[in-house]
């Protein structure tokens, strides 16, 4: 049985809970911890967070040395929602779009040296807040715009290099079109149990489909 390692953000976090049993009996499941934590979250991913590209970069070299001994058959990995916040002061990115570019092609080129096959998964949509929405203490804010720019930054890297990608933007997306805004269970990033586990089946079908075609 080929073995699954999963890197991303806190919706992964949500979805993975789901995706576990789902794979069952195809692929061993397994995914970020360690050291490299986003502290005081207040979702309850720290450790497993995946962050942003820079701090995938991070882990990604911490835990090389093991990974030569026993990498996965296959890294399920995405960053983005981390990378594109933008501050409200400032207008600054947390990394910005060329340097998010540079990150990707740097993570590929870290995780093919371990022998590993990367699984891309796109980023998922978010809801724009109006300004008098905005909470009074939030320093940053996300765009569905800039989802979309950095979507299409991580499929040129990864369109070039032949990295299979799972696109669970626009299936979330659709999932908003026949459901509306009440998948979220923040109001804008974060989905209810519900759109969790369809997330975690639309990524599932994909991974079995994709273990038929490699021989899993």
């Amino acid at each position: 049985m080929k073995n699954l390692f999963v890197i991303g953000d806190s919706i992964s976090c949500y979805y993975g809970n789901h995706l576990e049993p789902m794979l069952s009996g195809r692929f061993e499941y397994d995914r970020k911890g360690g050291t490299h934590e986003l502290r005081d979250r207040e979702d309850g991913t720290n450790a497993v967070n995946g962050g942003d590209s820079a701090m995938v970069i991070s882990y990604l070299k911490e835990i090389g040395n093991v990974w030569q001994e026993k990498a996965p058959d296959y890294l399920l990995l995405n960053c983005g929602l981390h990378d594109l916040r933008k501050e409200l002061s400032t207008g600054s990115y947390q990394v910005p779009a060329e340097a998010y570019e540079a990150n990707l092609s740097l993570i590929l080129d870290l995780v093919r040296k371990l022998g590993t096959t990367i699984i891309w998964v796109r980023t998922t949509p978010v809801i724009d807040l109006f300004p008098d929405r905005i909470p009074e203490w939030a320093r940053t804010v996300r765009a569905n715009s800039d989802v979309i720019r950095y979507n299409a930054i991580a499929d040129r890297v990864m369109g070039g290099q032949g990295v299979p990608v799972i696109d669970l933007y626009t299936f979330t997306a659709n999932l908003m079109g026949a459901f509306g805004a009440g998948i979220y269970s923040d109001g804008s990033v974060h989905f209810n149990v519900e759109t969790a586990a369809k997330q975690a089946a639309f990524i599932a079908g994909n991974l079995w489909a994709l273990g038929s075609t490699r021989g899993t």
